[in-house]
């Protein structure tokens, strides 16, 4: 079934006012329902769906396993999951107060991808219980986003999971962001007629996000990259760094930067903000003519649009309020859609290359510098970044194929 995306969202939310009364009132309840895919109208169809029908199917699974993948939905099926110690902005708020966030995750899954999910929200932050539950469970779904996990042990639990689970996981707050931000500067560097590998980036926030995107700017062939944390630029002298920022600082700065924000943006190209820090107007005049600006924080980005303006052709926000907002639902539908239907075991770098390549595609006939990557509510963008993501899956030889009643 190809995603579709309902034209009541047709919509410029951007546009849309919304009171504190409609906010509650469109929670109430929660968002989301279990609806039967079969029909219970007489007798025959209990039988057959419950007992004594199902036994047979059960029966059947416990001889084959992999009959599962037809007879159930958990193949299928996106467990998203949180320990709620990273919030949206609001931080470490817990299981309980997170949950209305995966709860929209999933319902984002279904609009946008036809995938069913199921919010998890563990009341635990030990690594060791986490992977243990979700180990436990792993017959039920096959797919796990991680979801508002902090760092740096969103790091190692991703990591564990890739090793205890054979089924694909992805946190999307640092793969997400990363595919759609590589996706975005693609785009804005086709505006600009520009390459992105002769560029200066520099990235503002050594968290879960600004990692991954350092990684996959760096796995799409951009040299030049400058990170750095609340601290200021990491090098490999600086002293106290975590595994994960000295692992970075031995592979970014190639020019030896030491200092702060103002160090690293003089000459640079490209400001890529995933932090909550500030960046004063006076900053932007010091980079190159014409930088692109990624101002991505919530709800406050690091430089207002209007100011990066005065400098820049091309400036992108996190925010719907502002053009080129960088949605993180351009890509996970899309990816875990794409992954499911390849049959992969894992997420792998050329998947998410793959998908940002996908999300520039749709837009790439419409190309502006108010429009460098398609809105989130484009209906084109789940099916192409599932398309090419399960073609990478193949290409990369995680994937086991669709069973043959899907094929």
């Amino acid at each position: 079934m190809a995603p579709v995306l309902s034209s009541a969202l047709e919509i410029d939310v951007s546009q849309a006012q919304v009171s504190d009364d409609d906010i509650f009132a469109g929670h109430e309840g929660g968002k989301l329902s279990m609806t039967a895919t079969r029909p219970i109208a007489q007798a025959r169809d209990l039988s057959i769906a419950y007992t004594p029908g199902v036994a047979k199917v059960s029966r059947a699974i416990a001889e084959d396993e992999t009959l599962a993948r037809r007879y159930t939905w958990a193949d299928r099926l996106v467990a998203v999951v949180s320990d709620g110690t990273a919030v949206l902005g609001l931080g470490d708020i817990g299981a309980r107060a997170s949950l209305p966030v995966m709860e929209g995750k999933s319902v984002l899954f279904k609009t946008f991808a036809g995938l069913d999910s199921i919010p998890l929200v563990l009341d635990t932050t030990d690594v060791d219980q986490v992977v243990e539950t979700l180990v436990r469970l792993r017959p039920s779904f096959g797919a796990v986003n991680l979801e508002d996990v902090s760092a740096p042990r969103c790091f190692e639990l991703e990591d564990r999971l890739k090793d205890a689970l054979d089924c694909p996981v992805m946190h999307d707050d640092q793969h997400g962001t990363a595919i759609v931000v590589l996706a975005a500067l693609r785009g804005a560097n086709m505006v600009l007629d520009r390459s992105i590998a002769d560029q200066r980036v520099v990235v503002s926030g050594a968290g879960a996000a600004g990692v991954a995107c350092t990684r996959i700017l760096q796995a799409a062939g951009v040299a030049d990259i400058t990170l750095l944390d609340s601290k200021g630029i990491l090098h490999p002298d600086r002293e106290g760094l975590t595994p994960i920022k000295a692992e970075l600082a031995e592979t970014t700065n190639n020019r030896g930067l030491t200092g702060g924000i103002a160090e690293a943006l003089d000459g640079a190209d490209v400001f890529l903000g995933l932090s909550s820090g500030h960046v004063d107007e006076d900053l932007l005049s010091r980079m190159a003519p014409d930088p692109i600006v990624f101002a991505l924080s919530n709800p406050d980005p690091e430089v207002h649009p209007d100011v990066a303006r005065r400098y820049s052709t091309v400036v992108a926000t996190g925010r719907s309020d502002f053009p080129n907002q960088i949605n993180n639902v351009l890509a996970f539908p899309g990816i875990f859609r794409g992954a499911l239907d390849a049959g992969a075991r894992a997420i792998t770098e050329n998947m998410k290359l793959a998908a940002a390549e996908a999300i520039v595609s749709v837009a790439a006939d419409e190309l502006a510098p108010d429009h460098i990557v398609p809105s989130p509510l484009d209906p084109r963008v789940a099916g192409e970044v599932a398309a090419a993501v399960a073609k990478a899956a193949e290409s990369d030889g995680v994937a086991t194929g669709p069973p043959e009643w899907e094929a």
